[in-house]
């Protein structure tokens, strides 16, 4: 029997990307007469996630199964930094976080899990299987042992471990702006990826293996409900990426949501979100890095970020594009 928690509403890659058109966001607003299904993911990553979920989409799948299995693409490329492949804490361990969420407001997440493949598989067994909407460290690790997921050997990839031994000759951090797309040594790869399958039917996921060299135990935005990833069936879904306290302190994702909901656009909703952490931040936005995604119940879709430089993966019936979102910043 499934105990479902439901949470209250308040370079490969780069090649295959290079194939997309790239298209200025401004003009990629769709209705939803010409979009379902539809499928955005974060960075271009997210193309060949998109790929993996449109597979499911096209063939009348659930958009829950859709960003599952989107995103597993990305936890299991070695070069992504997504997953086991990313770059560890300050200890030299890589700690992975993730979250998923349907429709119906159920949803599970997994943060500081340590030697599990695919963390995304583990937080839809935490929304099924448990009264439980988070598991942590060890405890996160034993249940999805129970559950017949399997250690994996705890070693860096080897481009983990020539970033990691260089960052430890000086162990100084500071992140970089859009180093999901450069393969930087300070990479914070996140996927998020979001969907409406053709019943008109949300869902949405987040994975990472969180900021390279963070201080041990730290957690960032991707695993928490209502601030890496939001649902709300009967008015959108959103996703976020970049630096993830500040996503936190805004509870970004779901307040992208909630200004849908009082009749914005994806755009308009990513927008104002970004304004709110750039007021906040003052001039230290200029340092940082936030992006969201969006989708409304009617399947439109949006984006906005604080830096030039962020991309988005969108697929539909008519469209396979990588598209530049707008910007706070020049």
């Amino acid at each position: 029997m499934l105990h479902r928690r439901k949470f209250i509403r308040a370079g490969a890659l780069s090649s295959l990307a290079s194939l997309l058109p790239v298209a200025s966001f401004a003009i990629k607003e769709k209705a939803a007469s010409s979009a379902l299904p539809i499928v955005l993911s974060t960075w271009d990553i997210g193309v060949a996630a998109n790929k993996a979920a449109w597979e499911v989409l096209q063939s009348g799948g659930k958009a829950l199964d859709a960003v599952e299995k989107g995103v597993m693409v990305s936890e299991a490329e070695i070069s992504c930094c997504v997953g086991l492949g990313g770059n560890p804490d300050r200890e030299g361990i890589v700690t992975l976080d993730a979250c998923i969420m349907d429709d119906a407001f159920n949803c599970g997440g997994v943060a500081a899990l340590e030697q599990i493949k695919h963390p995304i598989s583990v937080a839809r067994k935490v929304m099924e299987k448990t009264p439980h909407v988070l598991l942590v460290g060890t405890g996160a690790q034993q249940f999805a042992l129970s559950e017949g997921f399997t250690l994996e050997p705890q070693k860096l990839s080897d481009d983990a471990q020539k970033a990691y031994e260089k960052w430890l000759k000086k162990s100084q951090y500071q992140p970089k702006i859009n180093i999901e797309n450069k393969g930087n040594e300070f990479d914070h790869d996140t996927i998020g990826m979001i969907a409406m399958d053709k019943h008109g039917n949300l869902s949405g996921s987040c994975t990472t293996s969180g900021l390279g060299f963070k201080m041990r135990g730290r957690v960032g935005d991707s695993p928490i409900i209502g601030a890496g990833l939001y649902v709300d069936n009967e008015v959108g879904a959103c996703t976020a990426t970049g630096q993830g306290e500040d996503v936190i302190r805004v509870a970004g994702s779901s307040a992208v949501v909630e200004a849908m909901r009082n009749g914005l656009s994806p755009e308009a909703a990513c927008k104002k979100m970004i304004e709110r952490i750039v007021s906040i931040k003052k001039d230290k936005a200029k340092s940082i890095q936030v992006a969201f995604i969006a989708i409304s119940k009617d399947g439109q879709y949006g984006a906005y970020a604080i830096q030039p430089g962020f991309s988005f993966a969108v697929t539909t019936p008519q469209t396979n594009l990588l598209i530049k979102a707008k910007s706070y910043y020049p």
